[in-house]
């Protein structure tokens, strides 16, 4: 689920508004985009994926808010870990970083559950 959106790296393009299919984020012409619908987050990570800032910070947990804060975060260096190990966009030519989106079976296995009979 959406935990974190960092206010100091987001350069306000609004890409993780355009790009929620739950329409979680709201714009704001005077700041950064605000999360406005946690609840609504379906944890699919397009935000994370479309930030070039690395100013979001989604967990795997995906029903749950675990409440963790920026500086853990920071200090962990999670960041941008979703786009990189995906191979998404500037990483893509980079060997250090070929598609690793495997390592996402856990949440996309937890999902097939919760859908299952």
């Amino acid at each position: 689920m959406i935990e974190l959106l960092l206010d100091d790296r987001c350069t306000q393009c609004n890409r993780c508004v355009d790009v929620c299919p739950t329409n979680v984020f709201d714009a704001r012409p005077d700041g950064p985009p605000l999360i406005a619908r946690q609840a609504d987050c379906q944890t699919c990570f397009m935000c994370e994926l479309y930030c070039r800032d690395d100013a979001l910070f989604v967990a795997t947990d995906c029903e749950h808010v675990t409440g963790i804060d920026a500086a853990t975060v920071l200090e962990a260096g999670w960041l941008g870990d979703f786009r990189r190990d995906s191979g998404w966009d500037e990483w893509k030519d980079d060997p250090r970083y070929a598609n690793e989106h495997w390592r996402m079976d856990e949440i996309f296995m937890r999902a097939r559950a919760l859908v299952s009979p």
